[in-house]
């Protein structure tokens, strides 16, 4: 787990958006987005780098640039990473939890993609 600023977080899914969406198809590197828990955003996936990201918010509030959330994933999440790898972390939450549960699920909210039948 890391402590990243909302300003960092932003960033890495507008990186993200960049490898999928990139307007040049030789510049895009595939993938998928970030899946989240915990938090919900929009995209515009037709918008340029650095514009895609918007309306991030943490239990229904503004996500502020400066304050920071703690962040964990199945990957790194951010350069120079470490602490803890989150499946034990999990595991630990699990057995002391015994029953969880089902979250709703943080689907990304799509814009200006109406009349786009690729993505909407």
């Amino acid at each position: 787990m890391n402590d990243l600023s909302g300003a960092q977080i932003k960033t890495i899914l507008e990186d993200v958006a960049d490898n999928v969406f990139h307007p040049d198809p030789y510049l895009r590197q595939g993938g998928d987005m970030v899946r989240v828990g915990g938090m919900t955003y929009a995209i515009d996936p037709g918008a340029r780098m650095g514009q895609r990201i918007s309306d991030m918010r943490v239990d229904g509030k503004p996500m502020a640039a400066e304050k920071r959330y703690r962040v964990a994933g199945w990957a790194p999440v951010a350069e120079g990473a470490a602490g803890e790898p989150i499946w034990e972390v999990v595991a630990r939450y699990l057995r002391r939890a015994k029953v969880v549960a089902p979250r709703r699920v943080n689907a990304p909210r799509l814009l200006g993609v109406k009349d786009n039948p690729g993505i909407a």
